[in-house]
């Protein structure tokens, strides 16, 4: 039997991380959990976290991990909510210094 939940993470993780173009992944910042693609949550320890992010400043930093926030959710590649419940995440996030650091484990 398919499980809808892996099969959706699976397709947003690879919204997210892989490098379809040149670009770093899009993000918007929703208020609402509605609208968000994926609710994330943030992990003071990389051993916890699914994916290791890397903030960047930049559209057009192109490694997995990299994440561009971006003011219009049209631009958006996803849209995320920020939760304060681990248990409500369906995405668990570690936010590193270091763009080596960013990856994301399945």
């Amino acid at each position: 039997m398919l499980n809808l939940r892996s099969l959706f993470l699976g397709l947003l993780f690879t919204t997210l991380y892989l490098p379809i173009s040149a670009f770093a992944a899009k993000i918007f910042i929703t208020n609402y959990p509605s609208e968000a693609s994926a609710k994330v949550f943030v992990t003071k320890y990389p051993s916890e976290a699914n994916c290791i992010v890397y903030e960047t400043q930049y559209s057009s930093d192109s490694d997995p991990g990299v994440w561009f926030y971006t003011k219009y959710k049209s631009e958006a590649r996803a849209t995320i909510y920020y939760t304060q419940y681990q248990s409500e995440a369906d995405l668990v996030v570690y936010y590193t210094k270091y763009k080596s650091d960013a990856r994301c484990r399945y």
